[in-house]
């Protein structure tokens, strides 16, 4: 068993963090909000004051965390956990930072120390059985070091060389941010055409946007977004996608107009909500309430 320094208890990390002390790991967890490890506690782990002493004599530093400039202050911030990392420990982050971050990151840790990027596909329930989709990018030396580890968390496989895990997790949430909004604007069109909802959400079961229909249909029938995936953590993702395309100069022209969905549902309080919110903010809307030309 491995010792492991788990650095950010949200939503995802402390289910995730709960599963690797349950496959008999020794854990030290450090949260910006440390009333968040409580639970954990009594679940075996111990609890670090700083991501420094979280990191310090751990074989295996995971990162989960909600933003790049999140994991920039956690490794490279007062007491982060770089300063103390030495050659052959292993830094994981599973955030959705993006490629071009995870190779910045790597850059400036302490030589010989190895960043391996292995964001997640799956939200609340799935970090909680153990199902997520895990995306590593790595060195087959080191995916195969870190494999036994994330085993614990879902189901593991390698996107490619470093960097790779974080640019396909890209790639999977520029579809999702296009699922929800097709959703949203098929409703709308289908509702104003004079059809039922429960008719139409039937019908899009069976379409190419099915698993996003099985997936949030409860939640668009009650009108209750409740979050396992909160829309200011997809808006973030969307701007990440678009960031790394203009940075390549490709025009994703579609990824525009669903982040700028995501953003006008976040501008009318939706942003702690469940990203399928945005769907009622496709529903209320009216022609023009949207000016692609300030996410250009």
């Amino acid at each position: 068993m491995a010792r492991i320094g788990f650095l950010g208890l949200g939503a995802m990390g402390r289910p995730m963090a709960s599963r690797l002390l349950h496959a008999g790991h020794d854990v030290v967890v450090w949260n910006r909000s440390p009333e968040r490890a409580a639970a954990l506690v009594q679940e075996g782990a111990a609890v670090a004051p700083s991501p420094a002493a979280a990191a310090a004599g751990a074989d295996f530093v995971i990162t989960m965390l909600a933003t790049p400039e999140a994991l920039e202050q956690v490794l490279f911030g007062t007491l982060g956990a770089a300063a103390t990392l030495v050659p052959g420990q292993v830094v994981i982050d599973m955030s959705t930072v993006g490629p071009d971050v995870i190779r910045s990151v790597s850059a400036r840790l302490p030589r010989l120390a190895v960043l391996v990027d292995a964001p997640v596909r799956g939200s609340v329930p799935e970090a909680t059985s153990g199902r997520l989709d895990i995306f590593v990018g790595a060195t087959d030396e080191h995916y195969e070091q870190v494999r036994p580890i994330l085993e614990s968390l879902g189901s593991v496989r390698q996107a490619g060389g470093p960097g790779s895990g974080a640019a396909i997790k890209l790639v999977a949430n520029l579809a999702l941010g296009a699922a929800i909004v097709a959703l949203g604007e098929a409703l709308s069109l289908g509702e104003s055409l004079g059809l039922k909802r429960d008719k139409l959400l039937n019908a899009l079961a069976d379409s190419p946007i099915g698993p996003i229909v099985a997936a949030k249909r409860a939640n668009v029938e009650s009108g209750q977004f409740v979050p396992t995936f909160k829309l200011r953590h997809a808006a973030k993702d969307l701007r990440l996608v678009m960031e790394a395309a203009d940075a390549r100069g490709r025009d994703l022209r579609q990824v525009r107009t669903n982040r700028a969905w995501l953003d006008e549902a976040a501008a009318h309080g939706a942003a702690d909500l469940d990203f399928s919110a945005v769907v009622a903010t496709i529903a209320e809307a009216r022609p023009s309430t949207i000016a692609l030309g300030e996410y250009g």
